[in-house]
């Protein structure tokens, strides 16, 4: 258990109140009970959460409490990002304490409350087992997804891929910066390929770097097809999801050379995936810490429905801290319906990682996406700078939250302005544009992906409709 609730260089209770604020969102409510419960083995899971609760969540404090003459001082050791067993067999002890089913569930309910009061202001809570991960988040994680030598041979493929990625510019504020990390698109064929350099827009430009699926990208996409789709069944269709199969037609390859390589709180843009979008992430190389953040929305000064021309940095006015799924090498993270509007994520900065045997300190990010043909940039609304417009949605104003609009994003482009197009978005019960305008008639189209050849890319507007699995 050690090598998993260990870690290096910290403060496990806080003697300094500097240190303290800068280490609380490092000491989630997991790791102290589950250190905790490795200094004091024999003690009742339910008992020891008490006493945390009792000494304000410091586990050297609780721990010197329950030692006698004869105990032992608390054991330090280190470990890396890792698998760990479910929170809820912290929170849950297989013991026969307790009468009846009534007494049990109360003391369940008793242990969560106080967990989740250990989690807020500001504390990061770290999830590391799929079980966790589905009951606070609305993702779904995999472990050792891939079988080890298929997802080595992608994992050398693409770091040598990435080699020549490169930054994307970009203004934030009227500043002009950099990402934090490098990325590349890649699309199934050579007809897909031209037609993202030539009528696709992100940020406000075109790409000029789009490349074609390498083989082991293009081996790995029905497989992440098939578990994206088994886990989609697993859940309540929301509104404005589409019903139809998840086929991956785009990946998104992001490379975090080194520690300090990152990607700010953000949330995906929707302009070509549409509302309540599914997204599959695989996460190769040297583990890293996913961050997710629900966003509440609240009163807001600022009349616009950007989320993005808000000044404050805090994505998150909710007093409960930030959630750290930890990613493993060759690990699938599904982002369900719902993630992209109602959630910010980030990569973090890391104080320290182990280093992998192949990649070294760097993490390869493989993000499959299902482009709509519905949402075509020849289709979607275009503004006075004759650039298709970004579909983006409300996510702080209360009165109009979770409404969809289109807005002019020229303007992010160093070097240019942009202008003050808006409109409001229509989209049916599955998630298909309504125009307001006369258009062409475009049949949703789950198409055939990147896992196949000659399927049908994002890039094609028209196809036969295919009935959801």
């Amino acid at each position: 258990m050690e090598s998993f609730v260990s870690r290096k260089k910290r403060k496990i209770c806080a003697s300094d109140a500097a240190d303290a604020d800068a280490d609380d969102g490092d000491e989630s409510t997991d790791f102290k009970l589950a250190l905790l419960s490795s200094l004091h083995p024999s003690i009742d899971q339910h008992a020891l959460l008490d006493i945390l609760l009792a000494h304000d969540g410091c586990v050297e404090e609780a721990s010197a409490s329950l030692k006698g003459p004869s105990g032992s001082p608390p054991r330090k050791s280190s470990a890396a990002i890792g698998h760990q067993s479910s929170l809820s067999s912290f929170l849950v002890p297989s013991s026969p304490r307790g009468n009846g089913n009534g007494n049990r569930n109360q003391s369940e309910k008793s242990a969560v409350k106080k967990t989740k009061l250990l989690a807020r202001n500001g504390k990061t809570l770290h999830l590391y087992s799929p079980e966790d991960v589905a009951a606070h988040t609305p993702c779904s994680i995999i472990h050792n997804f891939l079988p080890a030598d298929e997802a080595n041979a992608l994992l050398v493929e693409l770091l040598a891929e990435a080699s020549t990625f490169e930054r994307t510019s970009f203004k934030l504020f009227d500043n002009v910066v950099q990402s934090p990390h490098t990325a590349c698109l890649y699309v199934p064929d050579l007809e897909e390929q031209t037609l993202q350099k030539t009528e696709y827009f992100y940020n406000g430009a075109r790409l000029e770097d789009v490349r074609q699926l390498t083989p082991h990208l293009r081996h790995a996409a029905p497989l992440v097809q098939t578990a994206v789709n088994q886990a989609i069944q697993t859940r309540p269709k929301l509104p404005l999801q589409s019903p139809l199969p998840w086929i991956p037609n785009a990946a998104l390859v992001n490379c975090y050379a080194h520690s300090a390589e990152s990607v700010g709180w953000h949330s995906d843009q929707l302009t070509y995936l549409g509302p309540r979008p599914v997204i599959a992430s695989l996460s190769l190389g040297v583990a890293r810490e996913f961050r997710v953040r629900r966003i509440l929305p609240r009163d807001s000064p600022n009349p616009h429905p950007d989320p993005d021309l808000d000044p404050d940095p805090d994505p998150d006015p909710e007093p409960q801290g930030p959630i750290s799924i930890h990613l493993p090498h060759n690990t699938l993270l599904i982002m369900h319906a719902s993630m992209q509007e109602e959630w910010k994520h980030s990569v973090a900065p890391a104080r320290a990682i182990d280093p992998h045997p192949l990649a070294g300190t760097a993490r390869i990010n493989v993000t499959y996406r299902a482009y709509r043909p519905t949402l075509h940039p020849r289709l979607t609304p275009r503004c006075a700078c004759a650039v298709p417009a970004v579909l983006r949605v409300v996510q702080r104003r209360r009165e109009s939250c979770g409404r969809y609009f289109w807005m002019c994003y020229a303007g992010n482009v160093p070097g240019q302005k942009g202008c003050e197009f808006f409109e409001w978005a229509q989209f049916d019960d599955d998630g298909d544009p309504i125009w307001k305008r006369g258009g062409p008639e475009v049949q949703a189209d789950s198409g055939k992906g990147l896992g196949y050849e000659g399927g049908v890319g994002p890039g094609t507007a028209t196809a036969r409709k295919e009935t959801c699995l």
